[in-house]
C-alpha cells in the first residue's frame, strides 16, 4: 500500500500541465468529452450527459482519498482536455497507480498521452522515491494496451472477473508495471521524439 498518498501538485512540461482536478475544470472537460461514449468506453462511470453529471463524477473522484486527481490542460489554448490520476496500490510497498484516465478525442493519437505520463512518472520515481508504478486496463481495451507498452509498461498478468464494467459485464482486467531502474531508459526513447 501506498504509505501516503502524494499532495495535489502542479507538474508542467512543453506540451501539457497537470494541476490538481477541480470542479473549476468541469466547463472545458465538458466541452472535451462529455456526453461522449466513445471517450468514456472504458471508464468506471456511465457516460456525463450533462455538466452537472460530470461535475457529480468530479466531486466524487476529487474527495476519494484513494486519488489525486489532475486535470489535463493543453498548453496551447488553456483548457482542460480530460483527466488522470495516483491511485492507491493496497498491497504493494512503495507504489503507485496510474489511472483512471481519459482525454478528448481532439487530441487522441497527439503527444498529450505520452506527455502526461512522462510528468506523472518523473514525479514518481523523483520526488516521491517510488519503486514501481502500476497501469491497468480492461482487457478488451486495445489502444490503452498499446499506450501503454510504448511508455515501457511489462504486463504483469489478467485479473479476471475483476470488476463490473457500467453496463453490469464482467471486466477482466490486464496488469501492467515499470519499476524505477527501468524508467530512465524508457523515459529517454521515449523523450527522444521531443515529448518534453
Amino acid at each position: 500500500m501506498t504509505a501516503t498518498m502524494p499532495s495535489p501538485v502542479t507538474l508542467e512540461g512543453e506540451a501539457v500541465r497537470l494541476e490538481p482536478l477541480s470542479e473549476a475544470h468541469v466547463p472545458d472537460l465538458f466541452l472535451a468529452g462529455g456526453g461522449d461514449d466513445e471517450v468514456w468506453r472504458w471508464l468506471p462511470a456511465i457516460t456525463p450527459r450533462t455538466e452537472m453529471e460530470l461535475a457529480a463524477i468530479v466531486t466524487q473522484l476529487v474527495h476519494d482519498r484513494r486519488h489525486v486527481p489532475f486535470a489535463v490542460i493543453l498548453k496551447a489554448t488553456g483548457r482542460a482536455v480530460g483527466w488522470t490520476s495516483y491511485i492507491d496500490t493496497q498491497g504493494f510497498d512503495e507504489s503507485i497507480e496510474i489511472g483512471w484516465t481519459w482525454y478528448g478525442r481532439a487530441v487522441w493519437r497527439s503527444e498529450v498521452n505520452t506527455a502526461c505520463k512522462v510528468l506523472l512518472l518523473d514525479h514518481a520515481f523523483g520526488e516521491l522515491g517510488l519503486n514501481r508504478v502500476q497501469l491497468k486496463t480492461d482487457i478488451l481495451n486495445l489502444r490503452s494496451q498499446a499506450a501503454i507498452r510504448r511508455l515501457g509498461g511489462v504486463q504483469e498478468g489478467v485479473l479476471r472477473r475483476h470488476r463490473r464494467r457500467p453496463d453490469g459485464s464482467w471486466r477482466d482486467t490486464a496488469y501492467f508495471s515499470i519499476l524505477d531502474d527501468e524508467w530512465p531508459a524508457h523515459r529517454s526513447r521515449l523523450c527522444s521524439f521531443a515529448v518534453r
